[in-house]
């Protein structure tokens, strides 16, 4: 990339990297920070002042944010797709197994399945989200590719030219192509392939991100509320960071890929022993042993 502006802040836990060919301006860094927060305001389960935080304690209804259908919507394409293994009421078994508001990483009892019949208990429009019953949502499968997105469109209002917006491995870039390495989930100094993304989103997930305990991470199964012991890393490329975000969830679960083809979207996976799968035509170059 061009001489420009390489910008690099703290937000929502995780590190972001915008780089651009163009000076990013006061400006624009303040409407970028205060996306973030109203972000964050609404979807966070860390905050006691967000929506997602008055709705566990049993505020019934509320106003609904932007990104309500966008993300609700894909959160029911992503049940459907994975037998309800990824579903957004399962904030309470991670909050059971330590990766609570406090981040106390210290599990307080065994999983909890979250409600199989999660769409009966919370219902959406444009202007509301109803819960019939308290809950704690869970937007971690796919909230912060949404908000990469989200930045991005910010960003493209006020700078030309190439930009590169990184939020802690969930990746957007418009212009010239980047190559990325996909971190091997072992080993964070080794990778297990390379992949170029031009005009498009890369989003990763690992259970060796946000880890703990005895074998304990956030990547959890909605139906039994445990973590997954078969997948251990995923690389989702497609047309936007949110969906590129679900996609590297739902892989961890029988009918990802399915998810996948029907998206547009190229992947790979890593499994437990070793073993990598990808997509058929996928531009991935993987280094490592094809299941």
């Amino acid at each position: 990339m061009a001489a420009g502006s390489m910008w690099r802040f703290d937000a929502i836990g995780t590190v972001w990297e915008i780089e651009t060919s163009a000076p990013l301006d006061d400006p624009a860094r303040q409407a970028v920070r205060s996306l973030i927060d109203a972000f964050d305001r609404d979807w966070s389960r860390f905050r006691p002042d967000s929506l997602v935080s008055a709705l566990a304690r049993g505020a019934g209804a509320v106003a609904a944010p932007p990104d309500t259908a966008a993300m609700l919507d894909a959160y029911a394409a992503l049940a459907d797709a994975t037998g309800g293994a990824v579903n957004p009421l399962v904030g309470a078994s991670l909050e059971r197994l330590g990766y609570d508001a406090d981040v106390t990483l210290t599990a307080a009892g065994a999983p909890l399945a979250a409600p199989r019949d999660w769409r009966r208990q919370l219902v959406w429009t444009p202007d509301r989200i109803t819960l019939s019953e308290p809950a704690l949502l869970d937007v971690g499968a796919l909230g912060k590719g949404r908000l990469v997105d989200r930045v991005l469109a910010v960003i493209a209002e006020r700078t030309e030219g190439d930009v590169v917006v990184d939020a802690g491995g969930d990746l957007v870039a418009r212009g010239a192509p980047v190559r990325v390495a996909l971190e091997h989930p072992y080993d964070p100094a080794r990778a297990i392939g390379v992949v170029e993304v031009a005009d498009a989103a890369l989003c990763a997930s690992g259970s060796n991100r946000r880890a703990w305990g005895d074998g304990l991470h956030h990547v959890l199964d909605a139906r039994t509320g445990e973590p997954v012991r078969t997948v251990v890393a995923t690389w989702a490329l497609c047309d936007s960071a949110m969906r590129a975000d679900a996609i590297a969830t739902a892989l961890f679960f029988d009918g990802g890929e399915r998810l996948a083809a029907q998206w547009g979207a190229d992947w790979v996976r890593m499994f437990s022993d070793g073993r990598a799968e990808w997509s058929p035509g996928c531009p991935a170059e993987v280094f490592v042993r094809a299941g």
